[in-house]
This record gives C-alpha cells, structure tokens and sequence, in this order.
C-alpha cells in the first residue's frame, strides 16, 4: 500500500517536472511541496514529534519509488534522514523535541555537515573550530558538498573541540539558517542531481547556545559514523530507484521500437541485456531491504550490511543506466529522453555518503 500510494504521487507530482527540473538546475519545489502534503518528505521522524513514525525499511521504499522518477527529489526525504538521525541517536530529549517536530511538520529541510574542502574520505581530518565561550559554543570554519544547503533550516554540523584528540575531539550541533555568521558558497555545478543544491556552508563566528550539542562533547564523529551505517541504505535505495526507472523505460521502448520488421525486444541480445538488468536490480532490492531491516533491529552486522547495500546498488545503478542509454541508442543520448539524466544521476550514488571504494575498505573491515 505504501509503494502503491508513493507511486502514484511520484507519478502524478513529481515526474512531469523531473527534465525541467533537471535543465534548469533549480529545486524541486514542486516535489517538496507534494511530499509535505502527503506526509513522506520525513517519514522517519517518530510519532511522539509529529512525525509517521516510519521504520528503516518503509524510508527505503519512499526514497526508492521517488527516486525512479526524479533522483533529485528523493535527496528531500533521505537528506532528512541523513540530517536529523544524529540528533534522533544521540541528541537529549529537548533537542529531539525542538527541531524533530518542526521537521516533521515539514516546516524545514534538515542537512549533514561533515565534509570540508580538505576533509572528504578522512572526515576526521576536519578543520571547522568550536570553542567553548560561557554558555555558549562559538563555530568557525568551511563545509563542502552540503546537499540542500541554503534551503535546509537546520544543520547538523560537526566541529573539533579539542584538537589533541583526532576523531575523539569532534562534537556534533544543530546549527540554524538563521543563526548570525552562517552564509553559503555557490551553487555546485553537476554532472547530475541538478535540482538538489549542493553548496558550502561558511560559519563565521556562529554563536550557538551549548545546549545545541548532540550528545557528549567529543562524541560526535562516533555519532556521525553511527549514522551513515543507517543512511548509506537510503543511498542504495535511492541508487535502486534510479536502475528501476531506466529500466521500466528502457522495456517499454524496446517493446516500440521496430527494425529489421520486428520490436527490437524480440532479439535475443537485447533480452539478454534487460534479463541482466532486471537480475541485478532485484539483487540490490534483497540487499538494500535485507540491511533496512538490520538497521531497524540495530543488528551488530549493520556496518557491513549497510556499505554492502550502498556499495552494490549504485554499482548495478550505473550499469543499468548505462545499458539503458545504449537500449536506446542514439536517442538514449539525448535529453529528450530520461535515461542519460538516469545515468548522469546514478554516478553520485558511487560517491557520495563514502566512495565506494571505502565502503569495500568498511566492509573489509568489518567482514562478518
């Protein structure tokens, strides 16, 4: 019932504005608005705040059924996720009660501040300050490749307090849009993802109470690791979305398409090829679904499962919208059709929320 009712949204609200949002590189405010409507920009969010209460498997399949539409749109309910989960492991009472239910009302976009121009793969390596000034905390510093920066309100930021201790001197804060000093860089300019903003985010001198602290000072790299076991499944899910879609399009053009007298679908070659795309996508669901489920139980095998889900999905993602393209032939190259911005879109999914080189560097590490 669940896939049915996002399906029919993301059909009906969402994918007539996909290319258009794609060329001209803006927000899917449409896609925004339609998910607040029907309650699914934040399905994670608990019931107590507000929010649907969704457990890790539901997140998936909203983020997987928008993102076979408009791979931009679906940043909205994961990026949510990504965002808030720090403050929902280990935020206090108070702090999950002051911004877990304006997100849930959809009042404001939640982002993840960890990586920094120098810091990427060594997230630990971050330069961004926060000292500690009476009862407040006062942030400086540069984060990079922020999705959703400028339209999120809130933002988990992570910051060195004590510069000694490496990743054990990192703590976690929700720093607000509106808070003095916080200001935003440029718009990126992508291969893919166009409607999903992705900008730096400068703090200069950004006073927040201390109360704003998620969790334990120093705790925050622990806390932002924690998280990304969890959201790197939203990542496959929404690498799952994207190879769905190219291929429901692709089956349906070959089916169209005639040469040599006859639907390109009856040959054996082109059979094979979607018979290989079909295979692999439905390998990645199993994963991806298999780790949701161990992320909802917080099973001791998650971080495996997690980067193993991430890691296989948006591999099969860009080979799917790569066959996809060539299914499609010169037409498949061109933007008047869905699946190059299929395949521009996936490749991101092998980056972001860890290269997937690193995730094979997890998984090594955390064989079962």
């Amino acid at each position: 019932m669940l896939r049915d009712a996002v399906r029919a949204l993301a059909e009906a609200k969402i994918a007539p504005y996909a290319a258009a949002v794609d060329e001209e590189a803006r927000f899917p405010q449409e896609a925004l608005d339609a998910l607040v409507a029907g309650d699914l920009h934040a399905v994670h969010v608990p019931e107590e705040f507000g929010g649907a209460g969704a457990d890790a498997l539901a997140t998936v399949i909203v983020i997987e059924e928008v993102a076979r539409v408009c791979a931009s749109s679906s940043l909205i309910p994961a990026v949510n996720k990504l965002g808030s989960l720090p403050v929902i492991l280990s935020g206090s009472e108070a702090l999950k009660k002051k911004y877990m239910t304006p997100l849930a009302k959809g009042d404001g976009m939640f982002s993840y501040c960890l990586s920094e121009p120098d810091a990427g793969s060594d997230a630990a390596g971050m330069k961004t300050r926060a000292v500690r000034d009476g009862d407040s905390y006062v942030l400086n510093g540069v984060k990079r490749w922020i999705t959703n920066a400028g339209e999120s309100e809130f933002y988990t930021v992570m910051a060195v307090t004590d510069p000694t201790k490496r990743s054990k001197g990192i703590s976690a804060f929700v720093v607000e849009k509106s808070d003095e000093g916080v200001s935003f860089g440029a718009p990126e300019k992508k291969l893919g993802i166009k409607g999903s903003p992705t900008r730096e985010v400068y703090l200069d001198n950004v006073r927040i109470p201390a109360d704003r602290m998620i969790g334990e000072e120093g705790t925050g790299f622990a806390t932002a690791m924690k998280t990304l076991d969890h959201t790197r499944i939203t990542i496959a899910a929404q690498a799952l979305g994207i190879a769905q879609g190219a291929l429901d399009y692709a089956k349906g053009y070959v089916r169209e398409r005639k040469q040599f007298g006859k639907p390109i679908a009856d040959f054996q070659g082109v059979q094979f090829m979607l018979a290989d795309m079909a295979m692999k996508i439905e390998a990645a669901r199993q994963l991806t679904y298999a780790a949701a489920a161990k992320s909802e139980r917080g099973d001791s095998d998650l971080t495996f499962q997690g980067a193993a889900a991430k890691c296989f999905a948006s591999d099969v993602a860009m080979e799917v919208t790569t066959d996809a393209v060539q299914l499609l032939g010169g037409y498949g190259y061109t933007r008047d059709y869905p699946v190059e911005r299929m395949m521009r879109d996936a490749k991101i999914t092998q980056i972001y929320e860890g290269t997937n080189q690193v995730q094979r560097i997890v998984m090594a590490r955390n064989l079962p």
